[in-house]
C-alpha cells in the first residue's frame, strides 16, 4: 500500500526543525528530491521582492534550552523543536521567572501539549511549554539560552515540471514551513511526493504538472512573483495539499468563487468517495489558496483535506504527531486526489458520430435476447451517448446521469473504438 511507503517519509522528515527559511528546509527538499530527482531547488535571496512582501532574513538555530533556578534543564530544543518560537533571536541571559513569563506560550485548554508560535516578521524571542509544565515553575532565577542566527541568506523552494501533450498545467502546491507536526505539515509534502512519483511513471499525460514545494505564505507569493504569467494562462487547475494524513473526515475547501474546474472535479470525487465530507467555504480559508485566488491572481485552486488545518485539537500544538497520521489515513488522502487528477486527465467534451440511436447490436454492445434486467452496462452506455452533444464534458455528463466519472472511462473508450463517440472540436 502507498500509504505506508509515504507514512515512512514522514517518519524520516519528523524530526527536522523547518521555518520559512533556513537549512532545515534544505534538508527536507534533499530528502524529497531523493525521491524525485527531477525536482530543482531554487534559492531566492533575502530582501527579494515579491508583490507587497520581501524576503525576510535567513533563520537557523543549533540549540535552546531553560535552566531552572537550580541549574536543571526544564526546556531543551533538542527534546522538541516545537520549545522555541519559530524566528526567536539569539539569547543568552539570567532572568526572573516574572520576565521569562513575558517570552513563554502554553495552552491552558490542552495541558499537555506544547504550542507551535513564530514571530516571522518582529525581532523577539520565546519558548513554548506545556501548561501543565508552566504551572510547576517556581519562582527565581532561570537561565535562558537560544543559539540562533538572523542573517542575509535565502528562501528555498523546490520545483517540478512534468511535460505533458498540452502545455495547459494542473498545479499542485504543498508547503514544507513547519517543525515536526504532522498532519498539518509533513502529509502534504509527502503525499505531494507520491503523486509526482505516480505522474512521473505514467507513459502518456494529457496535461503539463507543475509541482511545487515552498514556505507558506511567503513562498507562495514568491513563486507567483516570478512565474504568474504563465501560470494564469496555462493553468486549468490547481490543488493546495496540506492535512491529508488523518483517519478522520474529508474536507473541501473551494477557490474564491467555486466555480472552477478544480471545484467540480473535487465535489465530484468526495460526492462518490466520501459523501459523508465537510464543505468549507472560502472565507474558512487559512493556507496558500488565499495568495493564489486572490483577486488580479484569479488561479483556479482549491484544498482537499482529511481534517482542515484549524479544525482538529491537535492543530498547531505536539499532539499532531505521528500518532495522529497512519498509512490508512495518508492512503485515503493520496487516493483523492488522484482520482482527481485522473478525472481532469481524461476528462473532454464528446459528440456521438450517428443521429439517431447507435444500432450496439450490430458492433456488440448490445445483449441480442430482452432480457430482464439486462447489465447495467448498457444502460450507462446509453445514457452516456445520450448527452454526447458536444456541450457537455464528461463530468457534466456522469453529473447528469449519476456516476462516477472513473466508471465512464471505460465505456468512453469502448465507444471511440466502434467510431461512435470523438472528442468535441
Amino acid at each position: 500500500m502507498t500509504g505506508h511507503s509515504i507514512y515512512e517519509m514522514v517518519k524520516r522528515l519528523f524530526p527536522i526543525c523547518r521555518s520559512i527559511t533556513g537549512n532545515g528546509v534544505r534538508q527536507t527538499l534533499r530528502i524529497i528530491k531523493q525521491y524525485i530527482p527531477e525536482m530543482e531547488i531554487v534559492e531566492v535571496p533575502t530582501g527579494t521582492r515579491a508583490f507587497d512582501w520581501l524576503v525576510p532574513r535567513e533563520w537557523n538555530i543549533r540549540d535552546a534550552y531553560i535552566l531552572d533556578p537550580e541549574g536543571r534543564k526544564i526546556v531543551d530544543f533538542k527534546q522538541s523543536n516545537l520549545h522555541v518560537v519559530g524566528y526567536s533571536i539569539p539569547v543568552n541571559r539570567t532572568i526572573p521567572l516574572s520576565e521569562l513569563q513575558e517570552h513563554l506560550y502554553s495552552l491552558p485548554g490542552q495541558p499537555e501539549a506544547i504550542p507551535y508560535v513564530t514571530s516571522y516578521y518582529r525581532e523577539w524571542w520565546g519558548f513554548c511549554l506545556t501548561e501543565k509544565q508552566r504551572l510547576s515553575l517556581k519562582p527565581g532565577n532561570y537561565h535562558v539560552y537560544i543559539d540562533s542566527s538572523l542573517t542575509e541568506g535565502s528562501l528555498t523552494y523546490g520545483e517540478l515540471i512534468l511535460p505533458g501533450k498540452t502545455e495547459k498545467e494542473v498545479f499542485l502546491s504543498t508547503y514544507i514551513c513547519h517543525p515536526s507536526l504532522a498532519n498539518n505539515e509533513l502529509s502534504g509534502p509527502c503525499v505531494t511526493t507520491f503523486l509526482a512519483r505516480w505522474l512521473s511513471s505514467l507513459a502518456h499525460r494529457k496535461y503539463t504538472y507543475r509541482i511545487i514545494f515552498i514556505p507558506e505564505t511567503i513562498g507562495s507569493l514568491v513563486y507567483l512573483s516570478r512565474h504568474l504569467p504563465v501560470m494564469q494562462k496555462n493553468i486549468v487547475a490547481g490543488f493546495n495539499v496540506t492535512c491529508v494524513g488523518d483517519n478522520r473526515s474529508y474536507s473541501f475547501l473551494p477557490s474564491r468563487y467555486g466555480n472552477t474546474l478544480a471545484d467540480r472535479v473535487s465535489l465530484h470525487v468526495l460526492k462518490h468517495m466520501h459523501p459523508d465530507f465537510i464543505h468549507y467555504s472560502f472565507l474558512d480559508r487559512g493556507s496558500d489558496e488565499r495568495q493564489y485566488c486572490s483577486p488580479g491572481v484569479d488561479l483556479p485552486v482549491v484544498s482537499v483535506m482529511r481534517s482542515k488545518y484549524g479544525a482538529y485539537p491537535e492543530y498547531h500544538t505536539s499532539l499532531d504527531n505521528l500518532e495522529l497520521v497512519s498509512p490508512e489515513g495518508l492512503q485515503g488522502g493520496y487516493e483523492v486526489l488522484q482520482k482527481c487528477i485522473e478525472c481532469i486527465e481524461r476528462n473532454e467534451k464528446l459528440i456521438v458520430t450517428v443521429l439517431g440511436e447507435p444500432q450496439l447490436g450490430k458492433r456488440g454492445l448490445y445483449p441480442t435476447l430482452s432480457i430482464k434486467n439486462r447489465p447495467s452496462q448498457v444502460k450507462d452506455m446509453l445514457n452516456l451517448l445520450a448527452y454526447c452533444d458536444g456541450a457537455n464534458d464528461l463530468l457534466a455528463i456522469a453529473e447528469l446521469i449519476g456516476k462516477p466519472a472513473w466508471e465512464l472511462f471505460a465505456l468512453v473508450e469502448l465507444l471511440k473504438e466502434h467510431n461512435l463517440l470523438r472528442e468535441a472540436d
